[in-house]
C-alpha cells in the first residue's frame, strides 16, 4: 500500500533488547510480521515485562532504567546511566546484530528524561509540584545538567550503537501520571485540569521563570477541587488548565513549551554533528501542555523526518491528534501512528485494521507497533494479519 503516490508504508515494531538475546527465534518471527524497521530500546526505564517467547525465562523485573550499550565513563559528566544486571551490557549490539541479520532495519528507541534511578540520586533535578512534591522518574529539562547528560545520551548512542535511525522519546518534561508499583492517586479524584496542574513543574530552575503569582494559583486551583463537595452535582473547580492560570496561562505556556524546544533542537544538533544522515524520530504532542513520552510540540519541528503520535486511546480522537501534527509537518515529513496492540486493544485483525485505516486517513505513512514482544502468540497473529488486511 501507498500513501499517495510517493509515500510508501513503513511499519515499525517496538522491542526490547532482552527480547532477542537469547532467542535465536526471535529475529524470523519479527520479520514473518511484515515489518520493516525494529525500534530497539537502547535506554530505557525499568519495567516489568512479560517474555511469552524466550526459551529461558517469561516474566523480567528491569528494576531500573538502564543503557543497553557500553558505558565509557570518559564519555559521561555528572550524570551516567546504569548497567543492566539482567542482559549483557552490550545487548543493543548483539540484538541489532541478529535483526539485521535478516534484512530488519535497527532504530534506537531512546527515552531521554525519564529515569528514576538518576532521579532518586539527584533530586535537585527533578520536576516538584506546586506543592514541592518531587517526582524522583522525572529529570527536569531546566536544568543544564539534564540537557547536557541527555545530549551525551544521544551521541552515546550513534557512536556506539550505529543505529539505522534514531527516536526519541520523553523529549520534555515529564508530569505527574506515571505508571509506577502500587499506584495509589486515583481516590484523590483529581481532574485533567488538576492533572495538568499538578504536571507544571516548580523545582529551583523553573520557579523563578514563572510569574511570581503562578505557585499561589495552582495550588489554590487543586485545592479547590478538593474543597468542593461532590454531593452537589456542582463544581467550581476550573475545567482547564487555561482557566485554572487565568491571565498566567500565556506566559506559563509560553516557557513550558520554551523547555522542550531547548532540549529537542540541541539533541537534534547534536545527532545532525555525529551522524548527519540518521534519520530522527520524535514521539510527539501538538497539546502545549503536554507531558511524559509524548512531548509537546505545538509548532512542529523541521529538523525532525519523523513526527509520531500516540494512538492509544479512542481512535478518533487519537486521528485528531494525528490530523494536527500532520498539518504542522514540513513537506516530506512523516507522521507515523504508536498504534497499541496490547490490552485493551482486542486481538481481533478486522478491528486492528479498521484502527490502521483511520490512523493512515488521518495523515499517518508509519505504524509504530506497540508491542509484538509482549503480545501473546494469538495478538500476534491478529496483528499480523491486520497489516495484511490493511496493505
Amino acid at each position: 500500500m501507498t500513501i499517495g503516490k510517493e509515500t510508501p508504508l513503513m511499519n515499525v515494531a517496538y522491542l526490547y533488547p532482552w527480547d532477542v538475546v537469547g532467542d535465536p527465534s526471535a529475529p524470523g518471527r519479527l520479520a514473518d510480521l511484515g515489518v520493516q524497521t525494529v525500534a530497539l530500546a537502547a535506554m530505557y526505564h525499568s519495567t516489568r515485562a512479560a517474555t511469552p517467547y524466550h526459551p529461558a525465562h517469561r516474566v523480567l523485573d528491569v528494576p531500573y532504567p538502564a543503557f543497553y550499550l557500553p558505558i565509557r565513563p570518559s564519555s559521561w559528566s555528572r550524570l551516567v546511566p546504569a548497567s543492566p544486571t539482567w542482559t549483557p551490557a552490550d545487548a543493543y549490539l548483539q540484538a541489532r546484530d541478529a535483526l539485521k541479520a535478516v534484512g530488519l532495519q535497527v532504530h534506537a528507541w531512546t527515552v531521554l528524561t525519564h529515569n528514576s534511578h538518576l532521579g532518586s540520586a539527584n533530586p535537585d533535578l527533578v520536576v516538584r509540584n506546586a506543592f514541592g512534591d518531587p517526582y524522583p522518574y522525572a529529570l527536569c529539562p531546566a536544568h543544564e545538567d539534564v540537557i547536557e547528560y541527555c545530549e551525551r545520551l544521544v551521541q552515546e548512542i550513534l557512536e556506539v550503537g550505529e543505529p539505522d535511525g534514531l527516536i526519541l522519546e520523553a523529549c520534555g518534561p515529564m508530569g505527574f501520571g506515571h505508571q509506577t508499583v502500587h499506584e495509589k492517586t486515583a481516590g484523590a479524584d483529581w481532574t485533567p485540569a488538576d492533572i495538568d496542574l499538578l504536571s507544571l513543574c516548580f523545582c529551583t530552575n523553573c520557579t523563578p521563570r514563572y510569574p511570581e503569582p503562578t505557585r499561589a494559583a495552582v495550588r489554590a486551583a487543586i485545592d479547590r477541587t478538593a474543597a468542593t463537595p461532590t454531593t452537589t452535582g456542582t463544581s467550581h473547580a476550573p475545567s482547564t488548565i487555561e482557566e485554572a492560570l487565568g491571565s498566567l496561562a500565556d506566559e506559563v505556556r509560553t516557557i513550558r513549551v520554551a523547555q522542550s524546544t531547548t532540549l529537542r533542537q540541541r539533541l537534534i544538533s547534536v545527532a545532525r554533528s555525529t551522524a548527519a544522515n540518521t534519520p530522527i524520530t520524535l514521539h510527539a504532542n501538538p497539546d502545549p501542555w503536554a507531558t511524559g513520552a509524548f512531548a509537546p510540540l505545538p509548532s512542529g519541528e523541521p529538523g525532525a523526518d519523523v513526527l509520531v503520535a500516540n494512538c492509544w486511546g479512542d481512535p478518533a480522537t487519537d486521528a485528531t491528534r494525528l490530523a494536527r501534527l500532520k498539518d504542522l509537518s514540513t513537506p516530506g515529513q512523516r507522521i507515523g501512528a504508536y498504534v497499541l496492540a496490547l490490552p485493551p486493544r482486542p486481538a481481533d485483525p478486522d478491528v486492528l485494521a479498521d484502527q490502521l485505516s483511520t490512523y493512515s486517513k488521518a495523515g499517518a505513512s508509519e505504524f509504530h507497533l506497540y508491542h509484538p514482544g509482549l503480545a501473546s502468540p494469538q495478538r500476534l497473529a491478529a496483528l499480523t494479519k491486520a497489516l495484511r488486511l490493511h496493505g
